[in-house]
């Protein structure tokens, strides 16, 4: 046999793994329905929507960064210690964003939800996705779809529940009533959550090996997290993501006044089409991931792009409102897919000898798209006056990206195994 499988009663499941990242996932994707809290916090403060929304774009910078460096600390210790620090961090945060609403202090909102809340969201994103491509290394693509899938998807759960909360108990009782409930649900998930032992492979599952004869270069895909970084095809990735990124949330960011000043649709039917959003950006993170199975990373990736080029021309154009409804889910389907899949690709071209600390690496693309997407959209609205050619522009960064990942093939030859 090639590997020696491990029948120790105390192996752990790797279904009950996946659950425990999923829910890891789902605990921390709920920064994502940020939106709903804003004319609340608007009405019970005298910050302004832009003060408010700030806090989020903040967060999201923080999760980026923290990312990077706590990518490291789950290769080192393992995901149940970052786990449990993200556990912390974010359950905190929340709870201290009731806090600081209660006081009236901008200062302190920014600190909780945007500082220590996107800590804990750097920390808990990293942690399950390579300890569950390890899990499955017969499917890694689906491994790390229902990870991520579960980031994706949290909107959908958590809006009810905290419209609910907000209505019943009011809007500081709902952000402890949340920390408290994420932190317990984070703290347990993580505390299931394992490496794999050392030769363990799934029942029937038999790794491609190269032949005796066949040798790794020094500087094939087996890299350490510092040497990736010095790649080309690092970079290539790092950018691709950031163009994938910036697209689709400058499109979230204003995806139901987009709608309504393009098309004419009615605010009621924009806020429909906002939640059947989340519902694409979430099942596109676990179909692409699985679809790259199948076909491989380099062709999703460049499937992404071709479809979002024609996709953002096609929005430039289109004057039907269900029309825009379909073609901005199309997109967000090729934008949840890119966070999904990056981590498989990443463990491609680079190996598995860092992954978690690379995956950190290149989500500061996700920090910085975060602040850029929205920035820019503001900027070609206010220029163009017309939300319309913010379109194009984001087709032809979608075109640079495409470039980049028929050029990134030619790099990954240049070092595959030999």
């Amino acid at each position: 046999m090639e590997h020696t499988l491990v029948t120790s009663k105390k192996l752990k499941n790797r279904w009950l793994i996946a659950l425990s990242g999923v829910l890891l996932h789902l605990s921390i994707g709920s920064a994502y329905a940020w939106s709903i809290y804003t004319n609340p916090i608007k009405q019970a403060s005298s910050w302004s929507e832009g003060q408010i929304s700030f806090a989020f774009s903040l967060a999201i910078f923080c999760l980026g960064f923290s990312a990077a460096f706590m990518g490291h600390l789950t290769d080192k210790y393992g995901p149940r210690m970052t786990g449990t620090i993200a556990s912390v961090f974010f359950g905190a945060g929340i709870a201290l964003t009731g806090l600081a609403i209660s006081i009236q202090s901008l200062p302190m909102l920014y600190l909780s939800y945007g500082l220590i809340g996107g800590i804990g969201l750097g920390t808990g994103y990293v942690t399950p996705v390579s300890t569950m491509m390890a899990w499955f290394p017969d499917r890694p693509g689906l491994a790390t779809g229902m990870a991520i899938m579960g980031f994706g998807f949290a909107t959908l759960i958590t809006t009810p529940i905290a419209e609910m909360l907000m209505a019943n108990i009011g809007l500081t009782n709902t952000f402890y009533v949340l920390g408290i409930s994420y932190f317990v649900i984070m703290f347990l998930s993580s505390q299931y959550l394992a490496k794999p032992p050392v030769g363990w492979v799934p029942e029937g599952f038999k790794e491609e090996k190269p032949k005796k004869e066949e040798k790794v270069t020094t500087t094939g895909p087996s890299l350490t997290a510092n040497e990736a970084i010095k790649t080309k095809r690092f970079w290539m990735l790092w950018v691709m993501l950031f163009i994938n990124i910036t697209c689709g949330i400058a499109l979230i960011s204003a995806a139901a006044p987009l709608a309504q000043k393009s098309t004419g649709m009615t605010a009621g039917l924009a806020a429909t089409m906002v939640a059947i959003m989340g519902l694409f950006n979430g099942g596109g993170r676990f179909a692409w991931a699985t679809i790259s199975d199948y076909i491989g990373r380099p062709n999703v990736f460049t499937l992404y792009f071709v479809i979002d080029v024609i996709a953002l021309i096609a929005l430039y154009f289109t004057r039907s409102p269900i029309a825009f409804m379909i073609l901005i889910c199309i997109v967000m389907t090729c934008y949840g897919g890119g966070f999904s899949a990056v981590p498989t690709y990443i463990s491609d071209i680079f190996g598995n000898k860092s992954v978690a600390a690379l995956h950190g690496y290149i989500l500061t693309a996700w920090a910085l798209a975060g602040m850029a997407g929205p920035i820019l959209l503001s900027w070609i609205t206010d220029i163009s006056g017309s939300y319309a050619t913010a379109m194009l522009v984001f087709a032809g960064m979608s075109a640079v990206a495409l470039v980049l990942s028929l050029l990134i093939r030619r790099d990954i030859a240049k070092y595959a195994v030999k």
